[in-house]
């Protein structure tokens, strides 16, 4: 029995367009129910736009096994609107796999998903299935590997973990020891915690990290495909929380994944992704020199 796929739109028509149609191509699709929530306009000069991408959604016919749209008569935000409705699918399907209006798929995404959420149901080591790895070489490593952390970008879990969240940034500042900071921002190769100093300042508004929090403090583990079968294609600074940097561009992979069987983290994919974020924090002109170095080697 298939996932419902949750996709939460906003007010980017061809993103939404984009998105929709690579989903409709997965092997999966036709037996997949869709449920949109569409948020609403925040002000009159997003009215259009929403209302627009709700008259695409509105011809939806074919594609899937079912569409279902819940629109939003309030502006609910992104943070809000995701919460509320990742539990709301999960509460009553047990499973989800959710994504964004700026989230392109493989056509083997939702078999993946599904393949996984099916085999790692009943250990609750597991919380988190992701959909998108970093820019590293997959050179000697498995299909997917296991680790702490979470990506957001294409993801599923289920209901018994999804209702452990908890957004409570205040509790965190207040309760977490330096130990815990540090082998939160990845022993202290990112700096994933000044989200959580940010949105408890009030000067960001974000779900995902307060998720990766609680898999963090319940001692979870998040597969993670090492190639990646979805791709951003908001990082045009089009989106919320998105900026116009193509640092996290990937190559999408079009073919099935083995899944492992080993539930242990894999500390060569995770030191790979360690070297690519002391990479990503390099000045913009060293970043070019490098470039030109890898170039006439």
């Amino acid at each position: 029995m298939n996932a419902p796929v949750i996709l939460f739109v906003y007010s980017r028509l061809e993103h939404t367009k984009e998105t929709i149609n690579e989903l409709k191509k997965n092997h999966l699709a036709q037996e997949t129910d869709l449920i949109i929530y569409s948020d609403c306009y925040k002000n009159d000069s997003d009215k259009k736009a929403v209302q627009s991408v709700r008259c695409y959604l509105e011809t939806l016919k074919n594609g899937f096994k079912s569409v279902e749209i819940i629109t939003r008569t309030e502006n609910f935000g992104l943070a809000k609107n995701i919460m509320e409705g990742v539990s709301e699918v999960t509460k009553k399907h047990g499973r989800a796999i959710v994504l964004e209006d700026d989230i392109v798929t493989s056509p083997f995404f939702l078999t993946y998903m599904n393949e996984a959420l099916e085999k790692y149901k009943n250990n609750k080591k597991i919380w988190h299935i992701s959909g998108w790895n970093y820019p590293i070489s997959d050179s000697e490593l498995p299909d997917a590997f296991f680790w702490r952390t979470m990506n957001c970008w294409g993801w599923a879990t289920w209901d018994d973990r999804w209702s452990e969240f908890s957004k409570e940034p205040q509790k965190l500042i207040d309760t977490w020891s330096k130990d815990d900071i540090y082998k939160f921002n990845v022993d202290g190769a990112n700096n994933f915690w000044s989200q959580v100093i940010a949105n408890n300042k009030g000067t960001l508004n974000t779900w995902a990290i307060f998720w990766y929090a609680t898999i963090f403090k319940n001692n979870g583990l998040c597969l993670n495909p090492t190639v990646s079968l979805v791709l951003n294609i908001g990082n045009d600074g089009s989106g919320e929380n998105c900026t116009d940097n193509d640092l996290y561009k990937v190559e999408l992979f079009l073919d099935t994944l083995i899944l492992p069987n080993d539930i242990n983290i894999n500390s060569q994919a995770v030191d790979r992704i360690k070297k690519f974020y002391k990479k990503s924090k390099l000045p913009i002109y060293k970043k070019i020199i490098n470039k030109i170095k890898r170039k006439f080697k």
